[in-house]
């Protein structure tokens, strides 16, 4: 039975996040709001996540995880980045976002595309999000909260919980933050391609 954590979206309780996140580091699987829809979310060090969540979501081997990072210095730790890359990214962050880019050594092996050894990285806005990273002090494993039978990511915390109750550890409602996902550009082969228009603008990596 998933723990349920109501938090303010501005302003969350610090308790609440260090509860969340000691359940992290000891391999926890929650559900928790971002600046566009609900996700999942993992240590990065979780041996099983990977496999939770694909079997949640019934994902196949090519699916990209993303790493969510609390700044851009974090996310530079793990992925390469090019001058263009670089300048286009930073502008363009915190936001609504998820960048493909070529993983640094600092991915570990089974978080990345098993061929092209690609990853996604994303800032979020939201503020439940960041104090949820910062506190964790590594980028969070995550991936929308989309179930395979459902046309758009689910709203509302409590009916998360009601939902997949026996499927994560815990639920992180802070309120409705929307059903539209990130716009997903890929930027692994140099340049920028939208492959997902979402929240983010796609206009400026078009």
């Amino acid at each position: 039975m998933a723990r349920y954590f109501d938090v303010h979206p501005q302003d969350p309780q610090p308790r609440s996040i260090g509860q969340v996140v000691a359940m992290l580091q000891d391999d926890a699987l929650i559900a928790y709001p971002t600046d566009s829809c609900y996700a999942f979310g993992a240590s990065m060090d979780s041996p099983t996540a990977v496999e939770r969540i694909r079997r949640i979501r019934r994902l196949d081997s090519k699916h990209h995880f993303t790493l969510v990072c609390a700044d851009f210095a974090q996310l530079g730790q793990f992925v390469h980045l090019d001058n263009s890359a670089f300048r286009a990214i930073k502008a363009a962050t915190p936001g609504a976002y998820t960048f493909i880019l070529p993983a640094t050594k600092e991915v570990p092996r089974r978080l990345s595309h098993e061929k092209k050894r690609t990853v996604g990285v994303r800032i979020p806005e939201h503020p439940v999000t960041q104090a949820l990273v910062r506190e964790l002090g590594e980028p969070l494993l995550s991936s929308t909260l989309l179930l395979p039978d459902h046309d758009e990511p689910m709203t509302e915390g409590w009916q998360i919980k009601e939902e997949l109750d026996h499927l994560v550890d815990a639920v992180v409602d802070a309120g409705d933050c929307g059903t539209d996902p990130t716009t997903v550009v890929d930027w692994s082969e140099g340049y920028a391609e939208v492959v997902r228009v979402g929240a983010g603008d796609p206009s400026r990596f078009e």
